[in-house]
């Protein structure tokens, strides 16, 4: 999902003949299937009881269309793959999150999820160091252009990924787990009984009101999706992160490098704001005061040239805002 982003630094959008903002629309293009596709597939997974099969297999699918991408000899073709990505890619980190909230207490869920949205900060951080070898030293072999690599090296791995996957990610606690005694798993349900029942204590509802149609009315539901899309659009910067950083002057390898840092920073701050917020019980100061600071990093990289001072406001930004 991200490695395009360094593949426009080297002649992705030569190699495809796209002009204009084609390459935006390239990006554009996952986000529709991403978005059409997160309620309907965490419906299904509520309704299977083997969601580690279908987590991996949307993994696998993934990996595919990954290749296909970089097998792509035109911009249509390159289309048509993201367009398709997006419905695949939307099964796994909604699916995930639904999955811990059937593991996890509310009191512990915080900083789950915050672990596995790490990954995504350490998969920017770690993906624009194996671009930056990639784009150095693969360019050209087998005849192949480097950024081809990229899309071939990351769809590889997640069709490997995907087959460990399906043996580590665990099913619903209702659902036999081999990994647990009997008495750990009579105890994993046990716990998600109680802490369900207090939900309901806290946020009655009719008996004949199914979960869409609370989750429809309930106002709280809608302000909070419409801040968690004004942030999302906030952080489709980092679909240009590579570019934002080559505007400093830097060649491809090193302006690739110059991305690690600030996702590890952002991976630090985002474990121990949630971990901080679970252990206090606050969620409000936790959310909007690392917002408030990230907007003050969009001020301060429109306000400046200076390199050093542009680079620190990137940090700001990817840290804070990724909360």
């Amino acid at each position: 999902m991200h490695l395009i982003r360094a593949a426009r630094l080297k002649g992705l959008e030569e190699d495809l003949h796209m002009s204009g903002t084609q390459f935006n629309t390239l990006i554009s293009s996952l986000y529709v299937g991403y978005v059409l596709m997160q309620t309907p597939s965490n419906w299904f997974i509520s309704q299977i009881e083997k969601p580690s099969v279908y987590l991996s297999g949307g993994m696998s699918l993934w990996g595919a269309l990954s290749i296909g991408t970089g097998i792509s000899q035109s911009y249509h073709s390159a289309l048509i793959s993201r367009f398709l990505l997006g419905f695949v890619e939307a099964t796994f980190f909604p699916g995930a999150l639904f999955l811990l909230s059937r593991w996890y207490t509310r009191n512990e869920l915080g900083l789950r999820i915050a672990i596995l949205t790490c990954g995504s900060s350490i998969s920017n951080a770690f993906g624009s160091l194996i671009a930056s070898g990639l784009l150095s030293v693969m360019d050209g072999t087998l005849g192949v252009p480097a950024w081809r690599w990229l899309f071939f090296t990351e769809g590889a791995l997640t069709l490997i990924i995907s087959a460990v996957a399906l043996f580590i990610i665990p099913d619903f606690p209702s659902s036999p787990a081999r990994w647990l005694t009997r008495e750990e798993h009579l105890l994993a349900y046990l716990r998600m009984e109680e802490d369900s029942r207090g939900l309901e204590r806290d946020q009655p509802r009719q008996a004949n009101e199914s979960g869409l149609q609370y989750s429809l009315t309930d106002c709280k539901i809608w302000w909070l999706g419409i801040s968690l899309s004004s942030m999302i659009v906030a952080l489709s910067f980092g679909n240009f992160f590579p570019t934002l950083c080559a505007t400093m002057g830097y060649n491809p390898t090193i302006t690739l490098l110059l991305c690690a840092p600030p996702w590890l920073t952002g991976t630090i701050t985002s474990f121990l704001v949630t971990r901080h917020s679970d252990s206090s019980g606050d969620r409000f100061w936790h959310i909007t005061g690392p917002m408030m600071m990230g907007v003050m990093g969009f001020i301060i990289a429109i306000s400046t040239m200076n390199t050093a001072i542009r680079y620190v406001s990137l940090c700001v930004i990817s840290s804070l805002l990724r909360r």
